[in-house]
């Protein structure tokens, strides 16, 4: 079973929180450095980073392990 996307979301209180199957797993008080830290523990589990703006929204997202939709373009 792949592991669980790591998410990076505004805390409802202030700051930002990094939450990995539903447990956060850090706080921060500004987003670069949530942004920074997510991503070392997504691509140390090998899963996705998914990065939310301050709506929700889901704004971006990586990947940093066997994706199971890779591209199909392979110039």
């Amino acid at each position: 079973m792949p592991n669980k996307p790591v998410h990076t979301v505004k805390n409802p209180t202030g700051g930002w929180d990094n939450k990995q199957g539903g447990e956060v797993i850090s706080h921060h008080h500004k987003k670069v450095t949530a942004v920074d830290r997510g991503r070392q523990t997504a691509k140390k589990d090998s899963t996705e980073h998914r990065i939310h703006n301050m709506d929700g929204k889901i704004a971006q997202a990586n990947s940093y392990g066997n994706d199971p939709n890779p591209p199909k373009d392979k110039r």
